[in-house]
């Protein structure tokens, strides 16, 4: 069987695992509540401000961190991420598996850590990804930085038309489209009005749940 995109890319949170609902928004909570004293964004505000602005862009322009601040909420955030592990959603594993069984690749590139990355693949009993590019990267590296995906080709030899990026977010998005490789949304995380309406005018491909992502790239079964 041909594969549709012979390198398979995923993002990581919440288009393989459950993590912003799990680990992300209750640590975002607990930073800004040692922070700021509290916050009333909403886990869907949140959702939302990670798709746009962005959360740096966000902590940095309205809720005013300072460099310390950012320090303090990034170990804030990693104790809860090296405490808790975010289970991957139902058919992630099938299509990982399809993957690598007809000759694939698969690498992930995501705004988690490369060691928490590979440690909840594990977890969840995935195949270690080829390839990682996460949040250790510089600042200019990281999504939606085109780089991640021309050093996946850069180290593979795979031309952008034999990529395809996946994930829920709009800086996935920027990303692929910046490097010229395809997209597929991940629209099973969540339903935020915004996030499915900008998906939907500009995503070629849109998928509510991992098994209809695996019937699209694999028709034959």
């Amino acid at each position: 069987m041909r594969l549709r995109y012979p390198c398979l890319v995923l993002d990581h949170d919440d288009t393989v695992v459950n993590s912003t609902a799990s680990v992300h928004y209750p640590a975002f909570l607990d930073a800004m509540a040692q922070l700021r004293g509290g916050t009333d964004v909403t886990l869907e505000d949140y959702f939302r401000l990670n798709f746009d602005p962005g959360f740096v862009p966000y902590m940095r322009d309205e809720a005013g961190f300072t460099g310390e601040e950012f320090d303090r909420e990034y170990e804030i955030w990693q104790s809860w991420v090296r405490e808790r592990i975010p289970q991957a959603y139902p058919g992630v594993a099938r299509i990982v598996r399809r993957q690598l069984a007809l000759g694939g690749h698969v690498c992930v590139v995501s705004h988690s850590v490369d060691f928490n990355i590979r440690r909840d693949w594990a977890a969840n009993g995935l195949p270690e990804p080829e390839l990682v590019f996460g949040w250790e990267q510089p600042h200019e590296r990281r999504k939606p930085s085109p780089w991640p995906l021309e050093e996946i080709m850069r180290r593979t030899g795979f031309r952008p038309a034999e990529l395809l990026m996946v994930d829920d977010l709009k800086p996935g998005w920027e990303m692929a489209r910046d490097a010229g490789v395809d997209f597929a949304a991940a629209m099973w995380a969540h339903h935020v009005p915004q996030i499915q309406a900008f998906m939907r005018a500009n995503c070629s491909h849109c998928f509510e749940a991992p098994e209809d992502l695996y019937a699209w790239l694999f028709p034959e079964g």
